[in-house]
């Protein structure tokens, strides 16, 4: 039969158990003091040693039970300050993923305006570019100025009169003239175009952003003056064949 069973009947606690100890102690203590025979120095020792037993049994009872309440306390305030610590690391831990999801958060915005800026700049500098690209007819004149406007850009000399000047003496402005009975044409590789170039030397003297085409007007001229600045110093200091 378990002990909660019975009816009236009470856990003992430990204070209960030294207190029923020290009792148990004092009675031990009384019981010496009887049978000792009177008259005696032993009965006088015993009668006086009882008090004594009684009040250190009732001093180490309390003394435990103050040692054990002070142990329950300690238990107690290790734990709450166990379960704060916990509570605050939370809320740090709460507090920190708040600022990394605001920091990511303006991260990732400042990014969007920042290719926003980038892409409003780019769109800019290719309205500028174009409103700076004149237009140029498709005729000896507009070929001639664009080939200038191409040349200024790549640092290319000559002018528009010394162009021309060659381009009437080689051609005749015929962007589709082709030389089929020089020692050029002999040797395959026939002078063609404006300004008359033989493929080797379109090709070494190509200028980038131009048709790769020795019959393009531009293109023609364009390479043809680069060659002309890189072995006579400018197009304009050619007067005959070249």
């Amino acid at each position: 039969m378990s002990e909660t069973s019975t009816p009236g009947y009470r856990r003992l606690t430990k204070a209960h158990k030294l207190s029923f100890a020290a009792v148990a102690t004092l009675g031990a203590a009384a019981l010496a003091a009887t049978v000792v025979p009177a008259g005696t120095a032993d009965a006088d020792t015993a009668v006086t040693a009882a008090p004594v037993a009684w009040t250190q049994a009732v001093d180490t009872v309390q003394a435990k039970t103050v040692q054990q309440h002070l142990a329950a306390q300690t238990i107690v305030a290790d734990k709450l300050a166990t379960d704060a610590a916990k509570v605050e690391a939370a809320v740090k831990a709460q507090a920190a993923a708040k600022a990394k999801a605001k920091a990511d958060a303006a991260a990732a915005k400042a990014k969007a305006e920042a290719a926003a800026k980038k892409a409003r700049a780019q769109k800019a500098a290719a309205s500028r570019s174009a409103a700076r690209t004149p237009v140029f007819a498709n005729n000896l004149d507009g070929w001639i100025k664009e080939a200038l406007f191409i040349m200024k850009r790549e640092g290319i000399p000559g002018t528009y009169a010394g162009i021309h000047r060659n381009i009437m003496r080689e051609s005749s402005g015929n962007p589709m003239a082709i030389n089929n009975w020089d020692i050029n044409a002999q040797n395959g590789i026939p002078s063609k175009g404006l300004l008359q170039v033989i493929y080797p030397t379109f090709k070494a003297y190509h200028v980038k952003g131009t048709k790769f085409d020795q019959y393009d007007p531009v293109a023609n001229i364009v390479a043809a003056c680069n060659y002309a600045a890189d072995r006579y110093g400018s197009m304009d200091n050619v007067n005959s064949a070249y």
